[in-house]
């Protein structure tokens, strides 16, 4: 054998170890073409850069995800569920025997009502919203009236106010499976005293609710940052996989240990 011939042959198993894991063949867990789909959907102002966070611990949960952004401050509700959520999720989300989980973060919440409520999904799972403006917030009622913010935030910011013709509150009851998990800190003094009760800053604890909800779960952080925080995944997770949040013991107590994401820098909505 040559020289070269051996040194190749006792590099060949540290280079198969190595194209092994990068491919992610690790027995504990499925092939991609196995995986159920969580689609994430981020907010008004946002991107999908503000829900990496979530989308590294779906996917260390064995999840395939779809993390969808979208022109939030461009186009209404319809126009963004028609034209931007339905064709992502025809392309990559319509194997019928493996199911599409969503997880939203505010405004992202009534796009994915808006779009289930005018297209059957035979393969839907379940779905976690972040801090929802289910019955609208009175912050999008302050927009409609400022021409300035109207031009700034777009049309799709007016759709989510508080009165009976706003987008969510047309939709109605929900018929799916969903969990939804809000806020009660703020980092803005103003905009909590224009929102009556208890809220985050940008949504009031009680207008994030919706009919039909599976359950409801209150966390000590704020609109902004819900999305970044370690608590709030482990329930995120816990709900795809049992249709609940977790009150148990172990629940508690990682929400009482978890550190608070609400300092880390980021987009504002």
């Amino acid at each position: 054998m040559k020289c070269s011939d051996f040194r190749a042959a006792a590099f060949l198993p540290i280079v198969l170890l190595v194209l092994f894991a990068a491919t992610g063949c690790r027995g504990e867990l499925p092939t991609t073409e196995e995986r159920d789909t969580v689609v994430l959907l981020h907010g008004l102002g946002r991107s999908d850069m503000s829900m990496r966070r979530m989308e590294r611990r779906l996917v260390e949960s064995g999840y395939t995800v779809l993390n969808v952004g979208y022109s939030s401050t461009e186009h209404s509700i319809e126009h963004i569920s028609e034209t931007e959520l339905r064709p992502a999720l025809l392309e990559c989300c319509s194997h019928p025997e493996l199911r599409v989980h969503f997880v939203t973060h505010s405004m992202g919440g009534i796009v994915v009502r808006y779009y289930l409520a005018h297209h059957e999904m035979n393969n839907l799972g379940r779905v976690v919203m972040l801090s929802p403006p289910n019955q609208g917030s009175e912050l999008a009622d302050w927009v409609a009236e400022n021409e300035f913010l109207g031009r700034l935030l777009g049309p799709s910011a007016e759709q989510l106010g508080t009165d009976s013709t706003s987008v969510p509150n047309q939709l109605g009851a929900v018929d799916f499976e969903v969990g939804i998990i809000t806020g009660n800190r703020t980092l803005n003094p103003l905009y909590s005293g224009i929102i009556p009760g208890e809220d985050d800053g940008k949504v009031s604890v009680e207008r994030a609710k919706v009919e039909g909800m599976a359950d409801f779960l209150i966390v000590p952080h704020t609109h902004t940052y819900i999305m970044l925080a370690e608590d709030v995944a482990y329930q995120t997770v816990y709900f795809l996989q049992n249709g609940e949040f977790d009150r148990s013991e172990e629940g508690d107590a990682d929400r009482e240990g978890a550190a608070s994401a609400d300092s880390v820098p980021g987009e504002e909505e």
